[in-house]
Parts: C-alpha cells; structure tokens; sequence
C-alpha cells in the first residue's frame, strides 16, 4: 500500500523516546531521510510531538513520532512529558536513542519497564558512537551498557551523524514491526465472494465535501478485497433498493445516525448493524461496548458521561457527538446528565467520576491505542461503549444489530428497555 493510499490509522506508528540532547532527534531525521525535526545543541529543542505519516523502506507505511525529552524540566517539561506519555499509548514500535558512554538514567530505565509492562516491542539506538571512533572499544563498552539493561532488550550503536549502523536500525525497525499480531478485518471475514453488501451512507452537512468519511472508505475497500459486491446508497433510498436487487444481501451496514430508518426499511431476515460496531470489533473491544452499554439505564440526574472521539473536526449542527447523542440520552433516560466532550488526543488519564464513556469507531486512531482507551476505562471500573451500540441499545435494536456475531449474542443478557 502506497503513501497516499493507507490512512494514518493503519499505518505501524513508530516513537522515538530518550532524554534531552542524547540525538534523539537528529536519529529520527537520519532514519527517515528528512528533516522531521529542528535539531540544534540546546536541551529541549523538540518541544512537542513531531508526527509524520511517510513511507519509510523497507518497513512500508509508517507513522513516525519524535517525542520530547523524557528528562524535561519546569511546568512547561511536565506537560511536554505528558505529550511523551501519550505517544507511548499509540506506539507499536518503540526506539530508545541513549548516548554512548553515558551512565543508563533512571528515567531510561523507567521508560523501559514501561515498553515491556505495555507490551511495546523496543530497540535501544546508542547513538553519538562518532565521538568513540578513536576509541576501538567504545562500540563494545556501549554494547555492554546496553546487556545490562536486563532481558527483552535489544541494543544497536549508531550514528546519527556519519550514518554508521543508520540502515541497520531501519531493518531491525522493520524486523520489530513484522512481530506484530496480523490485524482483523473490518468487515471481509463475514462475507463470501459475491456476496452482496448494502452501506447506507447518509450525505449530511457532516460529511465530508466530495468524498465518503473514513469508515466508509475503509470498509468498501475491505468488502472488495474480499470479492464481494458492495452497493452504496444514502438512507432515503435502501428500502427501494432491497426491493429492486434480486438477490439477498450478505449484510446492511448503516451509519449510526440513521440507525432507526435503517432498521424499519430492512427486512428482518437480512443481517443489519454499523459502522461503529464493526469498528468496536476491529479495534476495539466490542464485547466490552455491548456490555458497556448497559450503564445507560443506570444513569441518574448530575451524572457525567464522556463523548469522545479520536479525530478533531469541525462540528457542524446536528453534528453526532456534541448533539445528536446527548439528546438521545436525555429523551432516554429522561435524566438531566453532565456531558463532557474530547477529541482528538484529549482522552482523560484519569476517568474517575464519570459514570459512563461513549466513545466514537476510532476509524482515525490506531489499533493499539483504540484498545488503550477502552482498557484505561476498564481498568478504572467506568463502563464504555461506543456510538453505534449506544445508539442501537436506546433505540430497542441492539440485538438484531448483533446477529451478525453469535458469539457476542449469545453472552448477551435481557436488555431492559425493549429491544425489537
């Protein structure tokens, strides 16, 4: 896949960490064959995340990210190392630039027992190994440095500057990147070849001006590479379609909002569900989200519930998660709850207080930090589902929306509220 035809979501994304002036910047620059980053001799020249979507052989689509020092200073060194600690949500490849001859800090260290307690496949860069060169056994006393940081470890000397091991790092990037696990697929492993496939696509003040939204694209894409046949139409005309196809289809995938329409126009013997709920199962957790949406009939009034989504937009009227959701959680419940509204990288670290967390498809974060999110939720005891579940539990079609994963069904318990 090209640089221009893979979304930065699915691309491997890889963060560059290390403290302040060890070269970590002048490594990514080297790495990538551009000048991502400001280098220069002060501490702290990289102030926030320097991300960059780019092909990078022989690893193929990535995302690279520059990191600010690990080792920052002051008020303004603690938000730029909590910018460092987002990025660590997100990557799936991490590089530890440490300078050669240095003693190994602590911050190093704790950074690395981080890498392992996330499961984050790591290589340590031991860079400036140029000022050793005079010196035949500085490349063995930076390797031995590098042993002894304890096993799971894996260490290369480099230099930024003459390019020495330069391509090496790159292929044992790319040998890190292969490790891990094959991703899903968003729709294509429910289909046959032939099958048909119906997306209800509303055009709204919402969408995007002359192209289809993220999840759109990505599941037509996936539904052709699976040979079936994918039939695009907006919600006034699905019940007209059905009608003149000829044949069954595999599957109706709906966008949310036009959840209801699509339920009434579809015959009941034809699979239906969404967008957001193929995502939930792609990238997140969609067991979790089903059984996360249970919480909606517990809400009381003051409660505080978290909309979020992974993209920033601008938010139109009638926009889904600012006003679409909220209003349907009111007419719901019937309860006067607290809405509080992220985007983008805004996800709370600390969720305490919030009852509920209803969170977007993710269609624009990666794999690994979707599954961030929706562990960082469970983990604090706060119940998360996702805009399609939600929308499909308050309108009574949660369960027809599942038919299409039995075994998600089957775990389902009786769901208060009706469901049709």
């Amino acid at each position: 896949m090209g640089l221009n035809s893979t979304p930065s979501s699915g691309r491997v994304h890889i963060g560059f960490f290390g403290k302040r002036n060890v070269g970590k910047s002048s490594v990514v620059n080297a790495v990538t064959g551009q000048d991502l980053a400001v280098v220069s001799e002060v501490k702290g020249t990289t102030t926030d995340l320097v991300q960059k979507a780019m092909e990078l052989l022989p690893v193929g689509p990535v995302v690279v990210i520059d990191t600010p020092g690990i080792d920052d200073t002051g008020e303004l060194g603690e938000r730029r190392i909590r910018k460092t600690r987002q990025a660590l949500n997100k990557v799936d490849v991490a590089v530890l630039v440490v300078e050669a001859g240095a003693a190994v800090s602590m911050e190093e260290k704790q950074l690395m027992d981080v890498f392992r307690e996330k499961g984050i496949p790591f290589l340590m860069a031991i860079n400036k190994m140029d000022l050793y060169q005079e010196n035949q056994s500085g490349s063995l006393e930076a390797a031995g440095k590098a042993a002894s940081f304890g096993a799971g470890g894996d260490f290369i000397d480099v230099s930024a500057k003459t390019g020495y091991h330069i391509q090496e790092l790159k292929e044992r990037i790319a040998s890190l990147a292969a490790r891990q696990e094959p991703k899903g697929r968003i729709v294509g492993d429910l289909l046959r070849p032939m099958d048909f496939v119906v997306l209800v696509t509303p055009i709204d003040a919402a969408a995007p001006k002359g192209r289809l939204i993220l999840p759109q694209q990505q599941a037509i894409r996936d539904i052709l590479e699976s040979g079936a046949v994918s039939i695009v139409v907006k919600e006034g005309e699905l019940k007209e379609t059905l009608r003149q196809l000829g044949k069954k289809p595999a599957l109706v995938i709906t966008d949310s909002q036009v959840f209801a329409k699509a339920h009434k126009d579809t015959p009941a013997d034809i699979l239906l569900t969404s967008f957001s709920i193929l995502f939930a199962r792609y990238k997140g957790d969609l067991k979790a989200a089903v059984q996360g949406a249970a919480a909606i009939e517990t809400l009381k009034d003051g409660d505080k519930v978290l909309i979020s989504e992974g993209c920033t937009h601008h938010r139109q009227c009638g926009d889904i998660g600012s006003v679409k959701i909220p209003a349907w959680l009111e007419g719901y419940t019937e309860k006067k709850v607290e809405i509080k509204l992220t985007s983008g990288t805004e996800f709370p670290e600390d969720l305490s207080g919030y009852k509920l967390a209803i969170h977007c498809g993710g269609c624009m974060l990666n794999g690994r930090e979707m599954k961030y999110r929706v562990e960082s939720a469970k983990g604090q005891g706060v119940p998360i589902t996702n805009y399609g579940i939600a929308i499909a539990y308050m309108q009574g079609i949660l369960r027809r929306s599942l038919e299409a994963f039995p075994d998600i069904l089957a775990e389902l318990p009786p769901i208060q509220g009706g469901d049709c």
